[in-house]
């Protein structure tokens, strides 16, 4: 893995976080740098990076604490993610919106073109990518 690709990765973890990229512009510059799937996970507050020759990277995502419920609600993890593609929230919304439904955490599968969310109990939502999004 190349230095240049980690610094994309920590780069994409931060304009997420701060509200300068937009999960498209994320994902255009991580499949660029040969990143192929993602996991962020809200218990650690980190971001791992994960590239098709084994290797990986952890980065610091931090988001203030919220609770998380309980009961994994998919409706409610789907219209958090209806809001982002209409950006009518921040990513730290959107975080915050998903742990209220129950969420734990993300895999994002650039290569595979879905997003896994799930929850305490391994229930499980899946959403693939809009049209829109081309990677």
């Amino acid at each position: 893995m190349k230095p240049e690709n980690i610094q994309v990765a920590e780069e994409c973890a931060e304009g997420s976080i701060k509200g300068l990229l937009t999960f498209p512009e994320v994902l255009k510059k991580l499949s660029e740098a040969g990143v192929e799937r993602y996991h962020a996970d809200y218990s650690r507050q980190e971001i791992t990076y994960y590239w098709a020759d084994g290797t990986s990277h952890v980065v610091s995502s931090p988001h203030a604490q919220h609770n998380t419920a309980v009961n994994f609600s998919a409706m409610a993890v789907a219209n958090a993610v209806k809001q982002s593609q209409s950006g009518e929230h921040t990513y730290v919304d959107f975080v915050r919106k998903t742990m209220e439904a129950g969420c734990v955490g993300y895999f994002v599968q650039i290569t595979g073109g879905q997003v896994i969310y799930f929850g305490r109990n391994g229930d499980s939502h899946t959403e693939h990518f809009p049209a829109l999004v081309v990677v």
